[in-house]
């Protein structure tokens, strides 16, 4: 599944409305973000919360620099799948 525009804090509430979807999908590619803030990576969190309920992995595929920045900042880089 492809993710696009922004996960901020004004665009993460649309983006958990569809959260099965993601969280379903084994796979997000994460090259279609133009923006991510802690919004954002909080949702992340939640959608890998969501996949683990199901028995699933998810892993976040071609994550912009920002997000690993985020990640590692917050030492989230060891619990998200981030390639």
């Amino acid at each position: 599944m492809r993710a696009e525009g922004e996960w901020t804090q004004h665009g993460a509430p649309a983006v958990l409305a569809r959260g099965g979807d993601y969280a379903a999908a084994g796979s997000i590619d994460m090259a279609g973000i133009e923006r991510i803030d802690s919004a954002g990576l909080a949702l992340m969190l939640e959608l890998t919360r969501r996949a683990k309920a199901r028995g699933q992995t998810l892993r976040f595929t071609n994550a912009p620099r920002q997000l690993l920045t985020l990640a590692g900042f917050f030492e989230l880089d060891a619990i998200l799948t981030l390639t």
